[in-house]
């Protein structure tokens, strides 16, 4: 498989663009950074070159983490999601090649991949392209961040899109208007799996989650849009929450973890007086 070995990524959000240029947009955005060294930027080709593969790991059942090792940019980890119906790459990561490509066609594939925000957009298009020109699903209004172009993304719009037998994409609207999850009602054995990047960011105390505008920046995210993402995330199930990073996942009881830390999150933010 032939991949854009050339084109640009910047090494601090891991965003690849479709030519070169001076700045990254995503970076220079609110809610990123541009890193303290100035822009800086690396090629798909530069990281092979430089040593690092890819790493594939078991995250839960039916569940993988994909990554590489050393880290990139930010150092979050997709996941491919695995169903009868055909497998989903949730979010993405900057790094591919033969191996990784081997690996996961080995666990059968990838049928879609489904990307809850920019900061992790990555090289979704090579990914797209390793696995027959998948479709990438990004919800339309985050549409002006895209740094490559391709036919294979297809924009949605509106709450919820289902992507699959019991996939069910919803824009919550955190941290980024796009801001989406992925809800896999099979997932954990049955009991329903939701995969939150840092939408619904998990926190080291991974009883709990949090939503952040900037998680760099440490700017929280407005009420109302909590509000609203919690009250589209009610009518589903799930018992495990799949956080953005290797082993950021609620193990159980996923739905009430995420109501308890909404909870705390709107008391906290709703009033400051609140003794800590």
């Amino acid at each position: 498989m032939d991949l854009a070995t050339d084109l640009p990524i910047c090494a601090t959000c891991g965003v690849q663009y479709d030519a070169p240029r001076p700045d990254c947009p995503v970076c220079e955005d609110e809610r990123q950074y541009v890193g303290w060294d100035g822009q800086r930027w690396t090629t798909l080709g530069t990281l092979r070159a430089e040593g690092f593969h890819g790493r594939l790991e078991p995250e839960g059942p039916g569940v993988y983490g994909i990554g590489a090792e050393p880290k990139i940019s930010i150092g979050q980890r997709a996941l491919l999601v695995t169903t009868p119906g055909g497998n989903i790459l949730w979010d993405c990561v900057p790094y591919l090649d033969d191996d990784l490509i081997a690996q996961v066609n080995a666990l059968g594939g990838i049928s879609a991949i489904a990307v809850s925000h920019p900061h992790f957009y990555g090289s979704m298009i090579d990914w797209s392209h390793a696995f027959g020109n998948v479709p990438v699903y990004v919800h339309a209004a985050d549409e002006q961040w895209l740094g490559r172009r391709s036919p294979a993304v297809e924009l949605w719009t509106g709450d919820t899109l289902t992507v699959g037998e019991g996939l069910t994409l919803v824009n919550g609207g955190v941290h980024f208007d796009g801001g989406t999850v992925l809800h896999h009602a099979g997932g954990e054995n049955g009991q329903g799996a939701l995969f939150s990047g840092d939408i619904l960011q998990v926190v080291l105390d991974r009883r709990y989650v949090s939503f952040m505008y900037s998680y760099p920046n440490y700017i929280p995210e407005r009420p109302a849009t909590v509000r609203r993402a919690i009250r589209l995330l009610e009518p589903f199930a799930f018992e495990a929450i799949y956080g953005a990073f290797w082993q950021t996942i609620v193990r159980t009881d996923g739905r009430a973890a995420m109501h308890r830390s909404a909870d705390r999150y709107l008391r906290f933010v709703a009033d400051p007086a609140h003794p800590s």
